[in-house]
C-alpha cells in the first residue's frame, strides 16, 4: 500500500514554492503502480505564506480537483527528516484513502457525532485550531466527545502575524480537521520535553489558577525550597523561577512514567506569578484539588530520549501483532504484517533542531527512528492529544497498514 505522498519546498515567492513541491508530487505519483488517487491533502506552511492561504488554497484545489485539504500556519513546518523554522516554505501531502474513510469538518461543516444522518462513524480526528479561541480546551472535549475513541491529535497554529488553519476553506478562530473512520488505522504517541525537578504533590487548596497549598503546605515555600532560592535575594530567584515550569496531571492519573520522565497524561504549564501574602503560586490553567502538581525544568537529554521511545513504541507495538497461527484454516488473501505507511507530527514550536542541537535535529530523530516513510508536520503554539491541550511536547501519529 502506497497510500500517501510527500513534498516540500522554500522560496520567497509562495507560488513557486507550491510549484516546486507540486512537480515532485506529479513525478512521485507517476512511478505508482497501481495509479495513486488522491482524495485527502495535508498542507502546512510558515507564516511567511500565512497572508497567500486563501490564493494557495485555491490553487491546490486547481492542481488536484477532488481532493479536500486540511492544513495549518506555523513557524515551522517539517516534512521527512527537514525542518524549515524561520523561512518562507510549506510542506504537502497527498493521501490515497477511501473517499468514504474521512470527513472534513469545519466551523463551517461542524463534524456530526456518530449515528447522525450522515451514516459517518468518526473513530479520531486530526484537529488544527488558532490558540486565541474562547473556550478551546472545552471545545476540544466537546469535539472528543464526538468521536468513537475520543481521541484527537494535532496543534494550534502558531504565528507572529496571522493565524490561520485550513479545511476546504481559510478559517481565523475556532477548529477545524479531519475525522478517520474506523477502516483507517492509526497509532499515536505523546512525547514530553521536560523532566521533573522533585517529588509529584497534590493541590489540596486552589483558588482558579492560584495553587495555594500542596500536600497540605504552603505552595510558595515548598517551590522556594525546591530551587534553592530565596525571596530575599529577588534577582537569583526570579532566574531560576523563570526556568521553572509546572506539570499538571490530572487525580487520578498516572504523573510519571518509567524512569522518573512525565507520563503522557501530564500537561506542562507555564508559572506565571506569585503571591507572597497567601503563600501561593500563579499557573497558566485552572486548578482543581485534587490534581497532581510537579515541578519541573525543559531537558533536552530528557525529550531527545522520550522521542525515541515513544517511536520504539509503535514500532513494538506494530511488531509484536498476533500472527494468523499455523493450525487454523489460512485466509484466501495473504495477510500483510503491519506497517507504518505514512504519519503526522506536531511539535512544539519551542523544540525543533534549535532546541535539539542542530539543524532538522527532531526530524532527523523520528525519521531514523520510523525509517523513511512519508511524514509532515509542523511546529504548534500548543499540541493536541485526546482532549487535552500540551506544551513542551511533540505528538506523532501514524498511519497503518496490513
Amino acid at each position: 500500500m502506497q497510500a500517501f505522498i510527500t513534498a516540500h519546498a522554500t522560496h520567497p515567492d509562495a507560488r513557486m514554492a507550491l510549484a516546486l513541491a507540486a512537480a515532485q508530487i506529479d513525478a512521485r505519483r507517476a512511478a505508482r503502480q497501481p495509479a495513486f488517487v488522491a482524495t485527502l491533502g495535508l498542507v502546512y506552511l510558515t507564516e511567511a505564506y500565512a497572508p497567500q492561504a486563501e490564493g494557495l488554497l485555491a490553487e491546490l484545489q486547481q492542481r488536484w480537483p477532488g481532493v479536500h485539504w486540511v492544513g495549518s500556519v506555523g513557524v515551522g513546518v517539517m516534512a521527512g527528516g527537514v525542518e524549515y523554522i524561520d523561512e518562507p516554505a510549506l510542506v504537502l501531502m497527498l493521501c490515497d484513502l477511501p473517499a468514504d474513510g474521512f470527513q472534513v469538518f469545519s466551523g463551517r461543516v461542524p463534524l456530526a457525532a456518530a449515528g447522525g444522518t450522515t451514516g459517518f462513524v468518526p473513530q479520531c480526528a486530526l484537529v488544527h485550531a488558532d490558540p486565541a479561541t474562547h473556550d478551546l480546551e472545552e471545545l476540544l472535549a466537546e469535539l472528543a466527545g464526538r468521536t468513537d475513541s475520543g481521541y484527537l491529535f494535532g496543534g494550534l497554529s502558531s504565528s507572529r502575524g496571522r493565524r490561520v488553519h485550513i479545511a476546504d476553506g481559510v478559517f481565523e478562530g475556532g477548529l477545524s480537521g479531519v475525522a478517520f473512520a474506523p477502516g483507517v488505522s492509526l497509532v499515536s504517541r505523546v512525547t514530553q520535553g521536560c523532566q521533573p525537578l522533585g517529588p509529584n504533590r497534590r493541590i489540596t487548596a486552589a483558588d482558579s489558577n492560584l495553587a495555594l497549598t500542596l500536600d497540605g503546605q504552603p505552595a510558595l515555600p515548598l517551590l522556594l525550597a525546591e530551587l534553592g532560592v530565596t525571596l530575599q535575594r529577588p534577582q537569583q530567584a526570579m532566574v531560576a523561577l523563570r526556568a521553572t515550569l509546572v506539570g499538571l496531571t490530572d487525580g487520578d492519573d498516572a504523573a510519571l512514567a518509567r524512569g522518573g520522565q512525565f507520563g503522557t497524561d501530564t500537561r506542562v504549564r507555564h508559572l506565571i506569578g506569585l503571591d507572597p501574602a497567601r503563600q501561593g503560586i500563579a499557573i497558566a490553567d485552572h486548578l482543581a484539588v485534587g490534581q497532581q502538581l510537579t515541578f519541573c525544568r525543559r531537558d533536552v537529554s530528557a525529550a531527545r530520549r522520550d522521542l525515541v521511545r515513544i517511536c520504539a513504541e509503535i514500532r513494538d507495538e506494530l511488531e509484536t501483532e498476533a500472527p494468523v497461527p499455523a493450525t487454523l484454516p489460512q485466509p484466501a488473501e495473504p495477510v500483510s504484517a503491519p506497517r507504518i505507511v505514512g504519519a503526522v507530527y506536531v511539535s512544539c514550536s519551542g523544540r525543533g533542531g534549535p532546541h535539539f542541537g542542530g539543524p532538522s535535529a527532531e526530524a532527523l530523530i523520528v525519521q531514523h527512528a520510523l525509517g523513511d516513510v512519508p511524514l509532515v508536520g509542523f511546529f504548534a503554539a500548543g499540541e493536541i492529544a485526546r482532549h487535552h491541550l500540551y506544551g513542551y511536547t511533540g505528538v506523532l501519529t501514524v498511519f497503518v497498514a496490513g
